[in-house]
């Protein structure tokens, strides 16, 4: 078996699906006899099929979109059905009548019923279109998502912002070593579709237990369409205090305002043959919280006399004010897509996105300038290629390069001469830090190759079946280090140079790892008149390529020991599971579909929680040293959900579901003593959770008029709202 994965590894395949379906069946209106031989296709596009002997017909591997479809035969009125909607990984189901006439060319418009796109959900998804988010109040995708029945802050049905997976077109793009986030950021203005799954979700996505994000990009077509736009924002307020100080200090709009500028563009290069798309965003935000620079960082000040008149404080600051919780972003995107052989279309995406973000730290309010900020450097490539083999069966293969780089820090140099001595830092009796600079200084780069090839058969009308492999290759580097004075425990402690040590010591957590991870599963969705089921299961595989100390009381050797009580390295096991998905959608009447799912859901917890504090070593105070763990398991849901979706009347659909989740190998820190009794904190697997929930959501449509309404009412339990809580609660000698 391990050497069976090792060659998938070399393959790096991955399965991945960015494309809908279109099937039905045509009978004649009043006999209801089933019409073979009638043409449905697309208008504009290359995409059709004819019915089958029994009416029945299937068009597979139909970008995200919306669409004109339309049927033709001979005898027969031909049917157009206008503002189609294809949904990615969606079957659009269509019961299509033709009357006979004897005039040619009489068309009839059929008005399309929601009920097409809902046959086929076995589980709680939203697909909303590229017109939806255009049409939304919202700055990011996130605003998006975060407006579905059932999520929170990026929190899925109750789960921690860690349980969730992002992906852009079928690749996913996730943040793998903090875990609660997409690494990449891509802007509403440049996406064609997006896929938010909230409950059950099928085999083909794992490496998520609550929820998972699709994005597909938008592609260029024949004729140019952009848009431009310009925003500038502040803040107005009266709010004094009761000593009718102003409460928001130096607030105003010259100082205090936000500019954001958005381009998008896309059309023909060769054609039809060669097509771009480009999205561009530079936003500059400066919030409300101001600092006042009433000290700079090399100011200090003395309040430990208990008499007023021996206090002194020196302050040679401009005396102006400074926003605090500020952030810099700029992100851009260009995607080219190709298709000049009949049948293969294929693409090359690339994103960049470079951000900056300060937050209001109070203790600094009087120097501002000796705050760290956070930084992040992402660069994204992926190139895919669809080919269309026969009308039934397709693959995909798609190429992605990630490098994710962030950073915490002051000054990226560690060792950068504009640092000055801790001395300065002190914020006895006033609370406020009247010099100094904080000295935190974290850098990390995350480096994910992937390739994915994914299958899909419609081997007949009632079975499409799906199969996929997957690899991904993580390159992780780390390096957190504690900038020191050099001449510390000198006799002239004026004297200050930066230093910082290696990890050797407690000052510092630096390693390069490079784990790797595959899956492989096979799927069956079954569409029969008036029900569908969706089967499959998956296999997930974890190699940490790492290593773990043999004694937990010792684990760096920092205690000469007797033999039996000193540490040795062992190789970490490789992790892997299976988990079934099952799901149901049973069609009632007319207008009516109930669905019910259940399903296994693995993912590894974040990688920080493998490797932080690599080398092992234990600082000399209690509750001082947390330790990653290459031994966790993978945590694990199991969810139940039941729902029923019912158009109520034209333009208004209800939506409700109830579901159920037990949660399992929560990421948690367990307690470990040394020999020489200090404490520290070891990530492990011991938290539990489950959560009980009701969904309600109303959608509202009539002509370009459209609205949402959602209602969640959940029950969540567990023993730890984070992975470290215990633990720290332990240390502060609370229950």
């Amino acid at each position: 078996m391990k050497k069976i994965l090792g060659l998938l590894f070399l393959l790096s395949f991955l399965f991945a699906q960015t494309t809908g379906k279109i099937s039905g069946v045509v009978v004649d209106k009043e006999k209801k006899d089933a019409l073979p031989g009638a043409n449905i296709y697309i208008i504009n596009s290359a995409y059709g099929t004819a019915s089958d002997g029994e009416g029945r017909f299937t068009i597979i591997n139909i970008p995200p979109g919306k669409y004109t479809l339309k049927v033709d035969m001979i005898g027969y009125k031909s049917v157009q059905l206008d503002e189609l909607i294809v949904s990615v990984n969606r079957t659009t189901s269509l019961d299509i009548e033709m009357e006979s006439t004897v005039i040619e060319g009489e068309v009839v418009t059929v008005e399309v019923s929601r009920l097409t796109q809902k046959k086929d959900q076995t589980g709680t998804i939203k697909n909303i279109s590229s017109e939806e988010i255009d049409a939304l109040p919202v700055e990011n995708i996130g605003n998006v998502i975060n407006m579905q029945a059932g999520v929170v802050n990026g929190h899925f049905r109750g789960g921690r912002n860690t349980e969730v997976t992002y992906m852009i077109d079928g690749v996913q793009v996730d943040e793998s070593y903090g875990g609660g986030s997409a690494a990449v950021d891509v802007q509403p203005e440049a996406v064609q579709d997006l896929e938010v799954i909230t409950g059950t979700f099928n085999a083909e996505y794992g490496r998520a237990m609550s929820g998972v994000v699709n994005m597909v990009t938008r592609d260029g077509g024949p004729k140019f369409e952009g848009s431009i736009s310009g925003a500038s924002s502040s803040f107005f307020t009266n709010s004094t205090d009761s000593n009718g100080d102003d409460v928001f200090i130096g607030l105003s709009p010259s100082l205090n305002r936000s500019e954001d500028l958005k381009f998008s563009l896309g059309g023909p290069v060769i054609g039809d043959k060669v097509t771009f798309f480009t999205n561009f965003r530079k936003q500059n935000n400066r919030g409300h919280l101001n600092g006042y620079r009433l000290f700079t960082v090399t100011d200090s000040s003395d309040f430990y006399s208990d008499n007023p008149l021996e206090w002194n404080s020196s302050k040679s600051g401009d005396r102006s004010y400074v926003p605090m919780n500020t952030s810099d972003n700029t992100s851009a995107l260009l995607k080219i897509g190709f298709n000049f052989i009949k049948g293969v279309r294929f693409s090359l995406l690339n994103s960049y996105s470079d951000d900056t973000w300060y937050w209001y730290d109070h203790s600094m309010k009087y120097n501002p300038d000796g705050r760290v900020g956070s930084h992040k450097n992402t660069f994204y490539s992926a190139f895919q290629v669809n080919h269309m083999i026969t009308p039934k069966f397709f693959y995909e293969l798609k190429i992605a390069y990630m490098k994710n780089k962030t950073g915490t820090y002051l000054y990226e140099d560690s060792l950068d001469t504009r640092y000055v001595h801790d001395k300065y830092l002190e914020s006895y009796g006033s609370g406020f830090f009247t010099g100094g600079q904080q000295k935190e200084h974290t850098k990390h780069r995350d480096l994910d190759q992937t390739i994915k090839f994914d299958v899909t058969w419609q081997a007949n009308h009632n079975h499409s079946f799906k199969l996929g492999l997957m690899g991904i290759s993580h390159d992780v580097k780390h390096k957190w280090q504690m900038i020191r004075n050099k001449y510390d425990g000198q006799s002239d402690l004026s004297i200050y140079e930066p230093e910082v040590f290696g990890d050797s010591t407690v000052y510092a957590d630096i390693f390069a790892v490079k784990p790797k991870e595959a899956a492989a599963y096979i799927q069956d969705k079954m569409e029969f008149e008036n029900m569908v089921i969706n089967f499959g299961i998956r296999y997930d595989y974890f190699d940490p390529a790492s290593y773990y100390p043999s004694d937990r009381r010792n684990p760096a050797n920092q205690l000469v020991l007797p033999d039996s009580m000193m540490s040795s390295r062992i190789d970490a096991p490789v992790i892997d599971q299976l988990s079934p998905r099952v799901g149901f959608a049973y069609q009632l009447g007319g207008q009516a579909v109930l669905h019910f799912s259940y399903g296994h859901f693995f993912q590894m917890p974040p990688l920080y929680s493998m490797y932080q504090n690599k080398s092992f070593l234990i600082g000399p105070s209690d509750y001082s040293t947390t330790m990653g763990s290459v031994l966790l398991e993978p945590e694990k849901t199991i969810t139940y959900e039941i729902g029923l979706w019912q158009e109520l009347t034209r333009g208004v659909n209800l939506d409700v579901a109830l579901f159920y989740r037990d949660i399992y190998n929560l990421l948690s820190t367990k307690i470990i003593s040394t020999y020489n009794q200090i404490e520290y904190g070891l990530y492990s697997n011991k938290d539990y959770g489950n959560v009980r929930g009701l969904e309600v959501t109303v959608d509202l449509g009539n002509g370009s008029m459209k609205g949402m309404l959602n209602y969640t009412l959940q029950y969540t339990r567990g023993n730890a709202d984070n992975p470290t809580q215990t633990f720290d609660r332990a240390g502060n000698n609370m229950d």
